[in-house]
């Protein structure tokens, strides 16, 4: 996807991947789906994955007055539950670690310019040194389409500090997939997971 993205001269040198190896906990079926795409990842030697950590957590929280979506037995002049306890997962470690490969990266000018794909406004500051301090191009990649009531993307805090922006649509996607399946060098193939585009 770099690849159709980028414009000549540039040339796609390595890509960063992080990410944190999902629960079963949620969806049996899970962990499976992700090794066969990590697998696919490790079929590109410019690829490299990166590891954070998922925590997952039963965690107490105030339940909205009314839902948004509730059942539809649900009476709501009856009295009922304040608090609910709900399944949290949280990503741990995949925006340290990006936030820390893009500064150490620029300082050891191991780039001319990165794009970053992520509306995490944690990294505004780690994009803000390597554009504005190191001097470095930090391109962000963005969906073309805006989630429906969600926020601007990429974040207008993002866009600041950011060189420029490079939307990616549906057919950068489509051009961008593996083949099915895909073939390694040693072990069985890989096998999209049924259910995957």
């Amino acid at each position: 996807m770099a690849d159709q993205l980028l414009k000549p001269p540039h040339v796609v040198t390595q890509v960063n991947y992080y990410t944190a190896r999902v629960s079963s906990k949620i969806d049996a079926q899970a962990p499976a789906k992700q090794q066969a795409y990590l697998a696919a990842l490790a079929t590109v030697p410019e690829i490299q994955t990166h590891y954070g950590r998922f925590l997952f957590g039963e965690k107490w929280a105030f339940l909205m007055q009314p839902p948004a979506a509730k059942p539809p037995t649900y009476i709501w002049n009856l009295p009922g539950p304040r608090m609910v306890q709900v399944a949290k997962v949280e990503e741990k470690g995949s925006d340290v670690n990006l936030a820390a490969h893009l500064v150490r990266d620029a300082y050891l000018n191991r780039f001319d310019v990165a794009l970053v794909l992520s509306n995490d406004t944690d990294l505004v500051e780690p994009v803000r040194i390597v554009t504005k301090e190191v001097g470095k191009q930090v391109g962000l990649i963005a969906p073309c389409r805006q989630r429906h009531g969600g926020p601007p993307i990429p974040s207008p805090s993002l866009r600041a500090v950011g060189s420029f922006v490079l939307y990616v649509d549906d057919r950068h996607l489509a051009a961008a997939q593996f083949p099915d399946p895909v073939v390694r060098a040693k072990g069985n193939p890989v096998i999209k997971p049924a259910g995957w585009v």
